[in-house]
């Protein structure tokens, strides 16, 4: 790794930071490979001599987008112990994984700076009090943020071309679909979908709807799994 000889005693005798963040659960899901190897980082720390007892894995963030800091519980411990002087590095597979947002991301590093703390990803060690390392994070950070910009831009204008079009499709909540005509209809197995109306009005006031379709006529009956049914039955088991 470029850079290793920056790291001295000092920042070994600190914690090591590993982050670990998904910008959504999506992606948490689909994208198991990014995530093994944020995690593989803690491997890599030790490698480069910090002791096993002296690196902290935060992964609170996983499925959270790093637009904003103030929704990123993770991000706001790393500051907070950045600034305690506790950290020796941080480390991340990417910059762009500590936050995409400029204004966060040069705060921290101008924290880092001013307490000794490394930053390490997969292109190598950044000592923030060298100007030259400084100039780079900031770049890679400025870079970071242009690209979210860019792709939300894309997303919105496809977004609002199918809809000029009329061809906007957008996710539906549960026990909905689009039929053939592309009109928006119940789903045939959604019994209690189905049969909500007549819910709601047997129920004698405010409760659990689970607790409304217990009083539905035909208690054996079983209805698919939907958001407010849960995995079981609505109504009474047969």
């Amino acid at each position: 790794m470029n850079g290793e000889a920056k790291i001295t005693a000092s920042h070994r005798s600190r914690t090591a930071i590993i982050y670990v963040r998904q910008s959504t659960m999506v992606q948490v899901r689909d994208h198991t490979e990014s995530t093994t190897r944020q995690y593989a980082l803690a491997g890599e720390a030790e490698r480069l001599g910090w002791p096993a007892g002296l690196i902290e894995v935060i992964d609170t963030d996983l499925g959270v987008s790093g637009r904003y800091g103030s929704d990123r519980g993770g991000f706001r411990e790393i500051v907070a112990q950045v600034c305690l002087g506790e950290v020796g590095a941080v480390f991340g597979l990417e910059v762009s994984r500590l936050a995409r947002s400029s204004a966060e991301f040069t705060r921290l590093l101008e924290l880092a700076r001013l307490t000794d703390t490394l930053v390490i990803d997969a292109d190598g060690v950044y000592d923030l009090t060298d100007f030259n390392d400084r100039l780079l994070l900031g770049l890679k950070g400025s870079m970071s943020e242009a690209e979210l910009h860019l792709l939300f831009g894309r997303l919105q204008g496809a977004m609002r071309a199918a809809a000029a079009r009329g061809e906007l499709r957008l996710p539906l909540p549960v026990g909905y679909e689009y039929d053939v005509d592309r009109l928006i209809v119940l789903t045939p197995m959604s019994r209690c979908v189905r049969r909500w109306p007549t819910c709601s009005q047997s129920s004698p006031g405010p409760g659990r709807p689970t607790g409304s379709c217990k009083r539905l006529p035909g208690a054996g009956s079983r209805c698919a799994p939907t958001a407010g049914c849960g995995p079981g039955s609505c109504a009474g088991a047969s």
